[in-house]
This record gives C-alpha cells, sequence and structure tokens, in this order.
C-alpha cells in the first residue's frame, strides 16, 4: 500500500489542488478510485499481528475525487439521483447481493458473498464477505467492515474522511451490532464482540467493564468478544448531577467453531436486546 507510484501524485495534488489541471495528476486520482471500488487499496489495512494502519493517501483521493467529478443525473428504473459519485456497477459478476433501494456508490469495495439489504454503503468503505448490512443500516465513507459481521436495522456507521489520516470506524471480524446502534468516530470494535441494541459508540464513551470486581474503562475500542449493553452513570455539573449515557461490558463471548451458535448464546446469556 504505501509503494503505490499513485501516492506522490496523490499527496502532491493534495497540497497543491492546482496540479489536478494537468491529466497526470488527475488521472491518478481517478485510478485510486477505480483499484478503490476493485478492492486493490483500502483505506486501512491490518497486519499479521492485528494492528491496522490507515493509509492518508488513500483518503486523499477520495476527498479529490469530489473535486474532479462533475454532477451527473442517473436513471434507475423510475428514480432519479443527481450527483458526483456513480452508483456500483457489476454486481452480479462480483457476486455481491444487493437488494433494493440498497446504495452503493462506486468508490466501495464489497466482497463475493457480502449482502446489502436497503442500506446503504459509502465510497471508501469496504465490507468483507459474509457481512450483511441490513435494512436501514449505513457504512459510512472509509468504514472498514470485517468478514461474517451483522450489521442490524438501522445500525449507523460513521464515516471518517477528515481529517486523511484519522482511523476510520473498524468493525473486525465475526462482530454483531444491534438494532439502532451508532459506532462513529474511529471506533474499533474487535473480533467477535456483540453490541446490543441502541448503543452508542463514539471516541469520547466510556466502555466500561463491570464484570469484575472494579470498573475498568475502555475508549476508542470495545475488547473482542465483549457483550455490550447501553448503561449511564452519574456525573457532576455545576446546575447539579445528572445520568450521562456509557457502554457496559457486562461479559464475553465465548470461543467456539460455531459462531452463530455462539452468538445466540450470548445473546441469551446476557439478556442483551437486538
Amino acid at each position: 500500500m504505501t509503494d503505490s507510484p499513485l501516492r506522490p501524485k496523490i499527496e502532491a495534488a493534495f497540497e497543491d489542488r492546482s496540479l489536478l489541471q494537468n491529466d497526470e495528476h488527475k488521472t491518478a486520482v481517478l485510478d485510486a478510485i477505480a483499484e478503490l471500488d476493485a478492492g486493490k487499496i483500502r483505506v486501512a489495512t491490518q497486519n499479521a499481528t492485528g494492528d491496522w494502519t490507515t493509509h492518508a493517501w488513500v483518503k486523499q483521493a477520495v476527498l479529490l475525487y469530489f473535486g474532479v467529478a462533475t454532477m451527473q443525473k442517473m436513471s434507475v428504473g423510475p428514480f432519479e439521483f443527481y450527483d458526483k459519485i456513480p452508483l456500483k456497477k457489476n454486481l452480479d459478476e462480483a457476486g455481491v447481493r444487493v437488494v433494493p433501494p440498497g446504495t452503493v456508490r462506486y468508490g466501495s469495495f464489497i466482497e463475493k458473498g457480502a449482502i446489502v439489504m436497503p442500506g446503504y454503503v459509502n465510497i471508501g468503505a469496504y465490507v468483507a464477505t459474509g457481512s450483511m448490512v441490513d435494512t436501514w443500516a449505513t457504512v459510512g465513507s472509509c468504514a472498514q467492515i470485517g468478514r461474517n459481521v451483522h450489521l442490524s436495522g438501522g445500525v449507523g456507521i460513521g464515516g471518517v474522511l477528515e481529517p486523511p489520516g484519522a482511523q476510520p470506524v473498524i468493525i473486525e471480524d465475526g462482530c454483531f451490532v444491534g438494532s439502532r446502534a451508532i459506532v462513529v468516530e474511529g471506533m474499533m470494535l474487535e473480533s467477535e464482540a456483540v453490541i446490543g441494541a441502541g448503543v452508542a459508540l463514539t471516541a469520547s464513551t466510556a466502555i466500561i467493564d463491570v464484570t469484575g470486581s472494579e470498573p475498568v474503562e475502555h475508549r476508542g475500542r470495545v475488547p473482542a468478544r465483549s457483550v455490550v449493553i447501553p448503561g449511564t452513570r452519574l456525573k457532576k455539573f455545576p446546575a447539579g448531577e445528572y445520568h450521562v449515557p456509557c457502554a457496559l461490558i457486562i461479559g464475553k463471548r465465548k470461543e467456539s467453531t460455531d459462531k452463530k451458535t455462539t452468538l445466540n448464546q450470548a445473546l441469551r446469556d446476557f439478556n442483551v436486546a437486538v
């Protein structure tokens, strides 16, 4: 990802937008988005030890694309759209099921075997095989969704485009996100986490593990296999004490070769709303 011949041209154009007036730099932007669309490059990648790296130049390409793309009218049956970014094409050849009126924008990548119900996947996003974007769920720009993830109805996965070096929202393999939950601001859900309905996870959300004798607080990430529900805690303000939202880790999802059985058991064991 770091040795792409497109990178220096993208970085130069991001520093000096006047370079987009020449074909060399403009073509580099268009080629980068085409590679994003084909899954040849990604906004963020994971190494063998599990650490993630955000590739700022790829996000720079997305931002520059808005400057070089032109507004156009698009028609899909009786529906008409007017936008700079076209819809993703050749879904049948890619082996991706998109249920009407699900919307997947060009510049995102959906792996073979993933399903998009009437939801939305934005430019720069990556959705891996076996995952489902359920009805009215949204996958924001540059979000990274792992394998066998279920984003339930109405889930909001936030987009993180700026600053370019900021980590996108990352949902690792095997996670389950319950209805109407939101995950934004570069949050990371580590593998096989279970997020209950209505949980709001932001960069500043206190994620409190209450399974031991003393609370343990996390921010910015949900540890692997955690089972999380909405919570509140008391906080003092000048006007008095009030309950503010937080998230509670109430247990751990057990390791198993049968992920579906494990998920169902986790939901039953901890009475998590989905």
